[in-house]
């Protein structure tokens, strides 16, 4: 078996190739971490290499390869879509450019507070859509009801773990509003949350609107994080307070 230099065998040569980053002049330790994790991220250079917008992408990619959500044809819209990798996959799967001959062609609406580089196949918007009449302006952009409305916003970082778990809640929560009043019945509600007991109260309501809810860690989700994801799906409507709960899959 070959010896590498230092006289270790090529197997173990191969488990020390992580590139290590040298703590530069003015640069945090957070920082010189961060930057050999992305370095060292297997769905980064992925990314790189599938032009993706980031490894975000492969999230969604491997919740919709779980519940199979993102169909042709399907409309789609992506609250706080910055950078715009969950719009590059959901521009593929619904079939929004109408590259798939003999399926229906999709729609996929991305918004965000910030002006985003155009993409193919997606129609943008510069809009805040905790504003009180942005579910009409959606609806009015599609034309109709949404089949999807999905999410993985996340609000700035605090550094106290409990206030950023209750911001991302919130986040979610608005969303879930949000989605109540533009989703078409059966639709799907896709939203990042992060573990840490405040989530049962959403839990709660969307399993009053939808018929399965469910909490996924797709493998692209780093295992250091406490980030998961709710997938609702079967959109009933608006819950009220005779609705009955819906089965939960997680």
């Amino acid at each position: 078996m070959a010896k590498t230099p230092s006289g270790n065998t090529s197997g173990r040569g191969q488990r020390d190739l992580k590139v290590r980053v040298k703590t530069a002049k003015g640069r945090k330790l957070s920082s010189t971490l961060w930057l050999e994790r992305q370095l060292n991220d297997p769905y980064v250079a992925r990314a790189r290499k599938e032009g993706y917008r980031g490894r975000a992408a492969y999230k969604i990619l491997e919740l919709d390869d779980k519940f199979r959500f993102l169909v042709p044809g399907a409309r789609v819209v992506d609250l706080g879509c910055a950078p715009g990798g969950w719009c590059q996959v959901a521009v593929q799967r619904v079939n929004a450019l109408g590259e798939k001959s003999g399926k229906a062609v999709g729609r996929v609406l991305g918004v965000d507070l910030q002006e985003i580089d155009p993409i193919a196949g997606v129609e943008l918007h510069q809009l805040d859509f905790l504003e009180d009449d942005a579910d009409q302006k959606v609806k009015d952009w599609l034309g109709g009801r949404a089949d999807v409305v999905m999410s993985d916003m996340a609000a700035a970082s605090s550094g106290h773990k409990g206030t950023d778990h209750l911001r991302i809640v919130a986040l979610c929560e608005a969303a879930a509003e949000f989605a109540f009043d533009v989703l078409e019945e059966g639709g799907t509600f896709v939203a990042k949350v992060l573990a840490g007991g405040a989530e049962i109260e959403l839990q709660t309501i969307l399993k009053r609107a939808f018929t399965k809810v469910a909490n996924v860690k797709p493998p692209a989700s780093r295992s250091d994080s406490s980030e998961k994801f709710v997938v609702a799906t079967g959109f009933r409507g608006r819950p009220g307070a005779g609705a009955a709960e819906g089965e939960d899959l997680g």
